[in-house]
C-alpha cells in the first residue's frame, strides 16, 4: 500500500494562500468573549468554525451553554475502519480584549501580514491564540478529507468560546457528553509553544493556579493624614506589610503550608531540562530585565516549570490621581495568584492564604479573599503511544527531535479533560515567546503557521497505519 501522507503534504502546499485566507476570514471576527458588546461576534467565530467543519463532512452541532455556545463536531474516519485511534481536537475561538488599541501598529481584527527579517507574519489579535493554532490541525484536516475523503482516524472536535475567562461552563457541558467525548482515546491541544523559531516542543506538565483578590478594611471612609495620622490604622501600610512578606530572603513563598504536597521534579527531568542550555539573561533581557528572582537553590527552568509561585498581579489604595491628596486609605486590595504544580490541592492553598492574612491582621482590620479560580497543576505521562507519534511527525517535520518541556502557564481544561472523561492531552504547539500573546501587536510567524499544519498532516499520518 502506498504511504498516504505525500499527497497530503502536496495538497497543503498547493493551498498555502487559501489557509492564510481562511485564517484571516476568522480572525477579522472580533469574538472578544469578556466583553458582552461582541456576544454576537463570539456567536458568529462559532458558526464560521462549524461550517468548516460541516464542510469537511463533519456531523456538527453548536451546544449552547449560559454563555457563548461550544461547537461539537465528529467524523467516524475512514470506511471500515472502526478500530482504530480516535483523537479529540480541543480549541478555542474567543481571544482577548485588544486594549490598548493606541499601542497596535495596525488595527487588531484586521490581519497583517508584515515583513520581518526572519520572514513574513501574522499580526492580529488571535493570530496565535488560539484561531491560529486551531487553524493547523482544521488545515490537516481539510487536506486529508480533500485528498482521501476522510480524516484517517476518527475525530471529535470541541472549540469552545469562553477559554479567556476561565471556561466557566465547559465542564457542564462535558459532564452530560461524557460517553461520546471519553470514546476517544487522547486529546490533541495546540495552545503552547515551540522551543525556539526551528525547533518544536511537546509540553508534559503544566502549572496550575489560585487566583485571589484580597481587600483590607480599616476605617470606614478615608481619613485626613494630618488629623489621624499617628492614631488611625492606614489599610494601604498593612497590605504593603502583607505583601511584602509574601516571599522570604531565599525567595521562597512564606505561607505556612503552602508548599504542602508539591511533587518534585524528577532527577531525569532536571537533567534533560540542564542540557537544553536555556539562557536565562537573554530570556529576561528581552523585556528589560537583568537580574533572575524566585528561589535561589533552583535552577532557571526548575522556577519557570517545576516549582509554585506567588504573584501580586495588581493593588490598588487610596488616591493615585495627579498632585497631592493627603489621605489614610480605609481599603485597600490586591489581586494575589498562585501558580501551582502537580500535587499541591488548590483549595487548600487558598485556606492557607486565608489564615496567613487573617494572622496579620490587628483588632480594627477586616479581610475579605475571594477566589475567581483555580486548577491543579497537571503532569502529562511521556510514554503515551499519541506522544511517540507526535515525536516522530515532529521529527520528520523538523529534522530535529522534540524538546519535551513544562511551561510555567495553566491550561484549566487539561485537568477536566482528564478528571471528568480520563483522557490525558498531547501538548503540541507552534507559538513562540515573542509573539505578544494577550498584548498589542500578537503575531504569529507564518513559517510557524506552515509547519504547524504539516505536523498536524503528519500526526495523522503516524496513525494512519
Amino acid at each position: 500500500m502506498s504511504d498516504p501522507l505525500p499527497p497530503v503534504l502536496d495538497h497543503l502546499a498547493g493551498d498555502r494562500d487559501g489557509a492564510v485566507a481562511r485564517w484571516f476570514e476568522w480572525l477579522r471576527i472580533p469574538s472578544v468573549s469578556a466583553q458582552p458588546a461582541h456576544a454576537g461576534d463570539c456567536r458568529r467565530a462559532a458558526e464560521w468554525a462549524a461550517g468548516q467543519l460541516q464542510g469537511m463532512g463533519f456531523d456538527v452541532a453548536l451546544r449552547e451553554t449560559p454563555g457563548h455556545p461550544v461547537v461539537l463536531a465528529h467524523h467516524p474516519g475512514p470506511v471500515g475502519r472502526g478500530d482504530g485511534p480516535h483523537l479529540l481536537y480541543y480549541g478555542h475561538y474567543d481571544v482577548q480584549p485588544a486594549e490598548p488599541l493606541d499601542l497596535w501598529t495596525s488595527p487588531p481584527f484586521e490581519p497583517q501580514l508584515v515583513e520581518h527579517p526572519l520572514g513574513l507574519r501574522a499580526v492580529a489579535r488571535g493570530a496565535v491564540d488560539d484561531k491560529g493554532q486551531v487553524m493547523l490541525w482544521l488545515e490537516a484536516l481539510r487536506a486529508w478529507v480533500a485528498v482521501h475523503g476522510a480524516p484517517p482516524v476518527a475525530i471529535t472536535a470541541l472549540i469552545e468560546g469562553e477559554e479567556e475567562v476561565g471556561s466557566p461552563n465547559l465542564d457542564a457541558l462535558l459532564a452530560p457528553s461524557r460517553d461520546a467525548l471519553a470514546a476517544a482515546s487522547a486529546v490533541v491541544i495546540s495552545d503552547t509553544n515551540m522551543w525556539d523559531r526551528a525547533t518544536p516542543a511537546i509540553t508534559t506538565r503544566l502549572r496550575g493556579l489560585a487566583y485571589t483578590e484580597l481587600r483590607l478594611r480599616a476605617a470606614s471612609r478615608d481619613l485626613h493624614s494630618g488629623l489621624y495620622g499617628g492614631s488611625a490604622l492606614n489599610a494601604a501600610n498593612l497590605l504593603a506589610r502583607i505583601l511584602g512578606g509574601l516571599h522570604d530572603d531565599e525567595g521562597r513563598v512564606a505561607v505556612p503550608g503552602f508548599y504542602e504536597g508539591a511533587a518534585e521534579p524528577g532527577a531525569a527531568e532536571r537533567e534533560s531540562w540542564a542540557g537544553l542550555g536555556f539562557d536565562e539573561a537573554a530570556f529576561l533581557g528581552g523585556v528589560g530585565l537583568a537580574q533572575p528572582v524566585g528561589e535561589r537553590d533552583r535552577s532557571a527552568l526548575e522556577r519557570l516549570w517545576g516549582r509554585p509561585t506567588a504573584d501580586v498581579n495588581g493593588l490598588w489604595a487610596g488616591y493615585a490621581g495627579p498632585g497631592a491628596k493627603t489621605v489614610i486609605p480605609g481599603e485597600a486590595g490586591a489581586k494575589v495568584s498562585f501558580r501551582l504544580v502537580p500535587g499541591q490541592d488548590p483549595a487548600r492553598v487558598v485556606t492557607a492564604w486565608r489564615a496567613h492574612v487573617e494572622g496579620q491582621l490587628p483588632p480594627d482590620a477586616r479581610a475579605e479573599i475571594a477566589l475567581f479560580g483555580e486548577a491543579p497543576g497537571i503532569a502529562i505521562p511521556t510514554d503515551l503511544p499519541l506522544v511517540r507519534a507526535a515525536q516522530a511527525a515532529l521529527l520528520a517535520e523538523f529534522g530535529r527531535p522534540a524538546v519535551l518541556a513544562g511551561s510555567g502557564g495553566s491550561i484549566p481544561v487539561v485537568e477536566s479533560l482528564r478528571r471528568l472523561l480520563g483522557l490525558d492531552t498531547l501538548l503540541m504547539g507552534f507559538g513562540l515567546d515573542d509573539d505578544q500573546v494577550h498584548s498589542p501587536n500578537e503575531k504569529f510567524d507564518l513559517h510557524c503557521f506552515r509547519a504547524g499544519t504539516r505536523a498536524h498532516a503528519r500526526l495523522l499520518g503516524q496513525l494512519a497505519g
